[in-house]
């Protein structure tokens, strides 16, 4: 029991840092062993094997968030944990928020369709909305179900939490970043893609973030999480170019940090408002 009492007495000052360098371990470690044989015959690693990196990567952040959760807090931790997973009867007007990324990926690819060049039609691959499932499940239980919460705590405002937490997320794709997609490998235009995919992780992660900090409810940051991913794989064009990809990657991007900004203004104009108004009374 002194280890285990140790070890807990040593990482609860910084919870959040233990659960990143356990879910980064876990999940990097995982993907490495993966693909370790291809590597020491130097052979190069087909799309499908550096694809099923990615599940096995899941195990990261899931296993990180229930584990952690019974370190810190017992069994009234996980009790916490799985009862914010079951937050589903809420008001409707948050499920439009599930709407976002597919309506958003399609009208950037409409647009690019139409004014740039044919590649960017839309793609309509709907059985790829089975990996938005298992990608958002699995993820949030350690995301939203127990990182968040961790950085937020004793914060006023859950806007930078949420941008950092979007661009480790968006890093923790790194082992797998050349096999999501459509340009896939991307070559030469590795870098500006995974730019490109880190930014508008980071501004989905502050949308996921928003939901949850109105609802507590990791619930639908995995289905929120779901719908962004899915919305990715199905429409995704199939014969864009590397660069091309990360070019529609990035103004998909810049249209949900313009609807961010858009949230923010008006909850600033809003809250002004009220202040004005009771101020006057």
């Amino acid at each position: 029991m002194y280890p285990l009492a140790s070890m807990r007495s040593s990482i609860r000052r910084y919870p959040a840092i233990a659960y990143f360098l356990l879910t980064f371990f876990v999940s990097w470690l995982g993907a490495f062993l993966l693909v370790t044989p291809r590597l020491l015959h130097h052979e190069p690693i087909p799309k499908f094997t550096g694809l099923m990196m990615f599940p096995v990567m899941l195990l990261g952040p899931s296993f990180s968030g229930i584990f952690l959760a019974w370190l810190f807090d017992g069994r009234a931790g996980l009790r916490n944990l799985f009862e914010r997973m079951g937050l589903w009867k809420l008001p409707a007007r948050y499920y439009t928020a599930f709407l976002i990324p597919p309506i958003f990926v399609v009208s950037v690819l409409f647009c690019l369709e139409n004014l740039v060049s044919p590649a960017f039609a839309p793609n309509h691959f709907f059985p790829g909305a089975g990996f938005g499932v298992v990608a958002g499940f699995f993820e949030e239980i350690g995301w939203m179900g127990f990182a968040f919460p961790k950085m937020t705590a004793g914060r006023k405002s859950w806007l930078p939490p949420a941008i950092l937490l979007g661009i480790l997320w968006g890093c923790w794709h790194i082992p797998v970043i050349d096999y999501l997609g459509a340009a896939t490998p991307h070559g030469s235009a590795w870098l500006p893609f995974f730019l490109a995919f880190t930014a508008a992780m980071t501004a989905i992660r502050a949308l996921i973030c928003w939901l949850y900090t109105r609802t507590q409810s990791v619930l639908l940051a995995q289905l929120l999480h779901a719908f962004s991913t899915a919305s990715l794989v199905v429409f995704s064009p199939a014969t864009v170019k590397p660069l091309q990809e990360a070019f529609w990657y990035f103004l998909y991007a810049a249209t949900l940090w313009l609807l961010i900004f858009v949230f923010a203004i008006s909850r600033r104009i809003s809250t002004f408002v009220s202040s004005s108004g009771a101020a006057t009374e």
